[in-house]
């Protein structure tokens, strides 16, 4: 199993710079902005210039992943547009716009019509998933909704796009509602890995991603998470193919690691017997905050966020910049009636549940580390699970242990995240280094090893804070607590191998030297 290698393969284009031939390499799952930036630091324009691209008899290319490939005999040419250009271009464009809404205003109900019609085909679908009904009610169902579509695109003019995929400008992909059944394929679980999904060992690396998302779906029903919120289970589906499409493509932080720590989360009320401790509200917002916990994320932490003024950093007052972003797509998602997995949960349950997802993926901001883990070891000797301040202080704390869990995982496992986290940091630290930002010395590809990059992590922060958690949960110890314990010992001995060759090679390189001098 497991993604298919030409799904990853990279695009490249040739550019002339200056009369210099530039190879420009990109994913072709980059959203149009992000390849914009690359043109304009491969072309020696200031980011954020508005462009345009042409071949070499002058044709313009479009800017986005499906770009036709070019060789070095046949180079594009990034050319930055005058002020001119750009205010004659957005005059006409908002004047046609205007004239569009204007007509459409009065032409169309377009908000009772869309009212309409969501409720008209929620109540279909709902029949055709729950109720079973016979062939001759499905295909009348299914001439139903086909007639109601035909009808939106008639009098609508079509479906329109909803903006849920996010990135700094707001013009990347977007997430269009699904009004058909989800096509992702219905994996039916083994008994083997039904139980090995409830344990910390589980492998996520023998997954492709729709049986990742089949995997996600089985949880909310097994944990019984549909029928408390009444959900409509092709709703569930859609959502999760929202949330998926909303993970981006980054080494690191990408829909792998949302499914990750999900099933870690998922893991951990198992072998916690949260079931017997918490409410099944509990149970929903951890998992639906596990999920939702790094939507959109766009490979680059706070620190950069911040220190490079991004809109978000702008947006957000510096505060938890990217956190905050992630929770916002999420309910951007959500607000969608085919996305809503909450439709049936009363107002004010609903904000209930909102406000403490929002509690728990804003704690995942590692600058709140110290705060959080203080506050539960404070509570932990007395713990009341009556007490709401120190049930939410603890889904806090269990949000953070699934998101920084995979050294809980065996070595085979755990390992290639590693090396997936420092790609990420090191993309991140080179481009501080182009923009003449600080760099963190853990960033750093010139500095940083892998055994330095965990030791301390692990040791400083992993396992005191699952130490903690252990005080409440003594079962833990063997399954999660122990394997931190080995991974860092691990890692020492790594270390102490990588000294022992760095003196080694120090002290022939000084042997050299001396020898070198002697001879002259």
């Amino acid at each position: 199993m497991g993604s298919s290698p030409s799904s990853y393969a990279p695009k490249t284009i040739y550019l002339n710079v200056d009369g210099k031939i530039q190879k420009v390499v990109f994913s072709r799952h980059c959203s149009p902005c992000d390849i914009k930036e690359l043109l304009c630091s491969s072309s020696n324009i200031p980011r954020n210039s508005a462009i345009m691209m042409v071949d070499p008899e002058g044709a313009m290319v479009s800017i986005d992943p499906t770009m036709p490939p070019n060789s070095p005999n046949t180079l594009y040419k990034v050319v930055p547009l005058s002020t001119g250009q750009l205010g004659e271009k957005e005059d006409m464009f908002q004047n046609v716009l205007s004239q569009v809404a204007e007509q459409f205003s009065r032409a169309f109900r377009i908000n009772e019509l869309k009212t309409e019609v969501t409720n008209r085909l929620a109540m279909l679908e709902k029949r055709v998933e729950l109720e079973g009904l016979k062939v001759v009610e499905i295909e009348k169902c299914k001439n139903d909704l086909k007639k109601l579509r035909d009808e939106m695109t008639s009098r609508v003019g079509g479906r329109v796009n909803c903006p849920c995929k996010y990135n700094f400008s707001d013009d990347g992909k977007k997430l269009t509602p699904r009004r058909d059944v989800p096509s992702y394929p219905k994996y039916t679980l083994s008994q083997e890995t039904i139980e090995a999904l409830k344990k910390p060992t589980f492998d996520v690396w023998h997954w492709e991603h729709n049986e990742m998302l089949s995997c996600l779906e089985y949880m909310y029903h097994d944990l019984g998470l549909v029928k408390e919120f009444n959900m409509n289970p092709i709703t569930l589906k859609r959502w999760l193919l929202g949330i998926q499409e909303n993970y981006r493509s980054n080494p690191f932080h990408n829909f792998r690691h949302c499914f990750c720590v999900s099933q870690m989360m998922y893991g951990m009320i198992h072998l916690c017997n949260l079931q017997e401790k918490l409410t099944l509200t509990d149970m929903g917002i951890l998992m639906t905050a596990a999920v939702c916990h790094d939507l959109d994320h766009p490979g680059y932490n706070n620190t950069y966020q911040i220190n490079a003024r991004t809109e978000l950093a702008v947006r957000y007052n510096d505060i938890s910049p990217l956190e905050n972003h992630h929770c916002a797509v999420a309910f951007q998602i959500l607000s969608l009636p085919e996305c809503n997995i909450f439709a049936n949960v009363d107002l004010e349950a609903f904000k209930q549940i909102r406000q403490a997802i929002i509690t728990l993926i804003l704690a995942t901001d590692m600058a709140r580390h110290g705060e959080i883990l203080e506050s539960f070891k404070q509570k932990v000797d007395s713990f009341d699970y009556a007490n709401e301040e120190h049930v939410t202080c603890l889904k806090m704390v269990l949000i953070k242990c699934c998101d920084i869990s995979n050294e809980v995982r065996p070595t085979e496992v755990a390992e290639p995240w590693v090396d997936c986290l420092l790609e990420e940091y090191f993309m991140q630290s080179d481009r501080e280094k182009c923009e003449g930002l600080p760099v963190a010395p853990f960033m750093d590809r010139d500095k940083v090893t892998k055994p330095t990059a965990q030791i301390g992590f692990i040791k400083f922060v992993l396992i005191p804070m699952f130490e903690t958690v252990m005080k409440l949960f003594p079962q833990i110890e063997e399954i999660m607590v122990q394997p931190l314990r080995d991974s860092r010992d691990h890692y020492e001995e790594l270390k102490q191998i990588d000294d022992a060759m760095t003196e080694e090679a120090q002290k022939k390189k000084t042997e050299n030297m001396s020898l070198g001098g002697k001879k002259k």
